[in-house]
């Protein structure tokens, strides 16, 4: 599969191009899982060999993704998912400047029923998350600030959120840039995927560059 840039009995590690959904595409659209599933069995000679997902990107982020091959895989991916010892940074351009040139965003958000949106609400509200991120600015351009930015938690349309209500919305993000114009992509994309191998124990670290042209 074209996806692939890394497998062993163990894991696969893939890099989905923006606009594919991780899972559950519609009918007509085929998903990374899917793909990776059929890869797999092709691969393998078996006709429902055992894929799980472990993180999802947004449909219309690019990047990083690690699927686990084993049942024993899952559960350690998982859990360093949920502790912070996988560690996943993105890369971002924001339309707007930060007031710092590195630092840290805090929110609470919710994730709304309707329109697949989350909105940033106050702590106390029911059903709110917290949401942490660190940023650092690597450089201002034309109006964007291209950013580099470490997740902390990982909540639904997290950065893109975030960053919209710190008054600098992502670059062509349809859902919560006011300004995005129809066509642009998103920019945004999961650069670095680090992690502990569950199986042998070392670490695993992962890079890709954006294909987006806005980073180029």
């Amino acid at each position: 599969m074209q996806y692939v840039i890394y497998e062993d009995s163990s894991i696969l590690v893939c890099r989905k191009p923006a606009g594919m959904a991780v899972q559950n595409a519609s009918v007509s659209r085929m998903d990374l899982e899917s793909m990776a599933r059929a890869y797999l069995a092709e691969q393998g000679g078996m006709p429902d060999p055992y894929l799980a997902v472990v993180h999802r990107l947004d449909q219309p982020v690019e990047g990083l993704v690690v699927f686990a091959k084993t049942q024993k895989a899952a559960a350690s991916l998982s859990a360093q998912l949920q502790d912070g010892r996988m560690k996943k940074e993105y890369l971002a351009a924001a339309c707007g400047r930060f007031e710092k040139a590195s630092g840290t965003l805090v929110h609470f958000l919710k994730k709304e029923a309707a329109g697949n949106r989350s909105e940033v609400v106050p702590e106390r509200t029911p059903g709110a998350k917290k949401a942490v991120l660190a940023y650092e600015v690597q450089r201002e351009e034309n109006g964007l600030s291209y950013l580099k930015i470490q997740l902390k938690t990982g909540r639904h349309h997290q950065i893109r959120v975030q960053t919209a209500a710190a008054g600098a919305p992502l670059f062509g993000d349809q859902k919560y840039n006011p300004s995005a114009k129809p066509g642009q992509r998103l920019a945004l994309a999961a650069s670095r995927l680090e992690f502990i191998h569950p199986a042998t124990g070392k670490k695993m670290s992962f890079s890709a560059e954006p294909e987006n042209e806005i980073f180029l």
